[in-house]
């Protein structure tokens, strides 16, 4: 007779908390952790971890899986890199709550914003639900790959409580702000992990409008935290615009900590249009933590960027009118005719046209954008850009992005970074924000931008680029990045029964070789609804992940297991 359901024995045990690593046994007992160490007796199944890392599973506190979860069952690619634990409904932007008649809006929004086809929330979407516990309810219904949890969006809910006037941006009236106060209340009461928002001026409808929430009153935002604060739990999360100065961006931020009485996290980058505006952000969030607040930014260890391709939603010709009747080719014939001279001719002579201003400054500009290449090159150099290089060759640079895209037979990436480097040091956010005790991993987007951004494998990145293969002055401590993929995100949300490897706590593990650790570059594959379009990116070096204390991923491929569950609201740290 067996003593544990599993065992995974002789790993070098990283728990989470940020201690030294040590060699034992993780043994798992009805979904929790059983013990720790030196582990006798026998399990149902074992796992042989001698020679490789064994970690708590991490927490992704910034996803978009609000449509995937509700027509499929993996929640990849975050459960493809070691998370186990993610939390959807970030930026404010989401399903629910929804009236019948506002559907069309809510799926012309997320096509807006986070870059999913129309097509395919159409197809995919159930819309089972009205109200925000209704969805909570059609969500606990789901399994998955790995546990999910949800935050209550402001732009559905100011739409849900608004109609017309909600999407048009309109000021509410007090009983307007009566009802959002008491719908936040409600869904938190219902397990939603939090509520957010969005102040970015690019969160907006394919046909350029505004999203419902960017430009919104700050006291229609301030009511939101009043409905945390009535319901005395969750957390509040934001996206401020940051296209202004560091003081006017956490202005608010600081009045959500105050009138909420809740955590608040933010999403934290480097605009290269504010160099050093970061030093002046970690003082403040410093200060205000200093004075009782909790807020933490959220920063992502690389440049975020777009992704660019024939194959994708942008490319520097996408939006040229010729290219038009292309883009619905099999990239093969797509590539043929673009190699058709007349073609060639016709594109480069004419400029992009869309109603979208960050998409004409996406296609428009070169200095920024780069080869991406396999593996994928995050931190290249100021000088390997496609105007620098055009330049250097003495061309022009749309000649040299034209042949960029073709070449790999029309399958090649192109990178434009958004942020997170000072200067030419691509590796700043390292060394400048991801140290401080109030900065917190996230920005992944899983579940989000399909065709343009690809960075939920940002954990995977962590632990090659800035543990294993860092210089010593870069280096990050493996158990600090462990802590932070973990232990720290699952605190900043209110889990407490997760992310580390002790007594008591929910059995979500990873054993990882990390020496194997690889990460390819993204690829697309159309396995969405109606045939839709996304970006994959696969790892090398994850031996197994371990979710409820069930083997989800074996070498990175799925066990067919799905014990991941909505997690309804915070949940206590086990005694």
């Amino acid at each position: 007779m067996s003593d544990f359901d599993l065992i995974v024995r002789g790993g070098t045990i990283v728990d989470g908390a940020g201690g030294e690593p040590f060699e034992g046994d993780v043994a798992v007992r009805d979904g929790r952790i059983a013990a720790v160490g030196s582990v006798s007796g026998r399990g149902k199944e074992e796992i042989d971890a001698s020679g490789l890392l064994v970690t708590p599973g991490f927490v992704d506190v910034h996803t978009h899986y609000d449509g995937q979860v509700t027509w499929e069952n993996t929640l990849a690619p975050s459960s493809g890199h070691g998370v186990t634990t993610v939390v959807m409904g970030n930026c404010g932007v989401g399903f629910a709550p929804i009236r019948e008649g506002q559907r069309e809006l809510a799926i012309k929004l997320m096509e807006g914003v986070e870059d999913i086809p129309e097509a395919v929330m159409t197809a995919g979407v159930p819309f089972n639900w009205e109200s925000f516990p209704e969805y909570l309810d059609a969500l606990d219904a789901r399994t998955a790959d790995i546990d999910f949890a949800a935050q209550l969006p402001h732009s559905p809910l100011r739409v849900y409580v608004m109609g017309e006037r909600g999407s048009e941006r309109e000021a509410p009236t007090e009983d307007d702000l009566a009802s959002l106060r008491k719908l936040t209340a409600e869904a938190i009461r219902a397990g939603a992990i939090g509520v957010s928002t969005s102040r970015m001026w690019t969160h907006r409808f394919r046909d350029g409008r505004l999203a419902p929430s960017v430009n919104s009153e700050d006291e229609e935002v301030l009511t939101l935290a009043d409905g945390l604060r009535d319901a005395g739990a969750g957390v509040f999360q934001l996206i401020p615009n940051c296209e202004t100065d560091a003081d006017e961006q956490l202005e608010l931020v600081q009045r959500i900590a105050e009138r909420s009485g809740r955590p608040v996290s933010f999403s934290f980058l480097q605009n290269p249009r504010f160099p050093g505006a970061w030093r002046r952000m970690l003082e403040i969030i410093d200060e205000a933590n200093a004075e009782g607040l909790q807020v933490r930014g959220q920063v992502i260890p690389r440049p975020p960027g777009l992704l660019l391709g024939l194959d994708l939603t942008l490319h520097p010709f996408a939006l040229n009118p010729s290219f038009r009747a292309l883009d619905a080719l099999p990239i093969e014939e797509k590539v043929r005719e673009m190699r058709r001279p007349e073609v060639r001719r016709q594109l480069l002579s004419e400029a992009p046209d869309d109603p979208n201003p960050f998409f004409m400054h996406v296609v428009s500009e070169f200095e920024d954008l780069y080869v991406l290449g396999d593996p994928p090159n995050y931190h290249p150099s100021i000088e390997d850009s496609i105007g620098s290089r055009a330049r250097a060759l003495g061309i022009d640079a749309r000649d040299l992005a034209y042949d960029a895209l073709l070449q790999r037979d029309g399958l090649e990436v192109l990178y434009r970074p958004l942020g997170n480097a000072e200067g030419e040091r691509f590796h700043s956010v390292g060394q400048d924000m991801m140290p401080s005790e109030h900065t917190v991993l996230g920005l992944g987007d899983g579940g989000a931008h399909y065709s343009m951004i690809c960075d939920a494998a940002y954990t995977t990145y962590l632990l090659t680029y800035w543990v294993r293969d860092a210089p010593a002055d870069r280096k990050v401590e493996l158990p600090y990045a462990i802590k932070m993929l973990s232990n720290d995100t699952a605190e900043t949300v209110g889990l407490g029964d997760r992310g580390l490897l002790r007594v008591g706590y929910k059995a979500d593990l990873n054993v990882i070789d990390l020496d194997a650790l690889r990460l390819h570059a993204p690829r697309t594959a159309r396995d969405l609804p109606s045939g839709g379009r996304r970006l994959t990116q696969r790892a090398d070096g994850y031996r197994a992940t371990v979710v409820s204390g069930v083997v989800t991923y074996r070498n990175g491929k799925h066990t067919g297991a799905l014990p991941g569950r909505l997690v309804r609201g915070a949940q206590p740290t086990p005694s």
